[in-house]
């Protein structure tokens, strides 16, 4: 899969590091149950279609990208700098 990174063109996806979902970057707080962090580690939506990630270009410029993809074609339809869609995620 190739990703088209805004600041350094297309590349593949083996310079990125995926995090997962960008709708779900809700991680429980440190005194949460047991079995809410049991959940949140363990337990992920597997989407068939188009969904929107969060990806880290590790091996590149080090921005955090949202990739909009197809699970089911492969296609890459975007990719984002996160400071351009939600504000800087640090």
């Amino acid at each position: 899969m190739r990703i088209p990174c805004p600041i350094c063109g297309e590349r593949d996806r083996r310079e990125f590091y995926y995090v997962g979902d960008a709708e779900i970057v809700n991680r429980p707080s440190p005194d949460a149950s047991e079995d809410l962090w049991n959940d949140y580690l363990h337990n992920r939506e597997n989407p068939a279609g188009v969904t929107k990630d969060l990806w880290y270009h590790e091996s590149g410029c080090n921005s955090w990208l949202i990739v909009t993809r197809n699970t089911v074609t492969h296609e890459v339809e975007s990719a984002e700098l996160t400071v351009d869609i939600k504000g800087d995620l640090s």
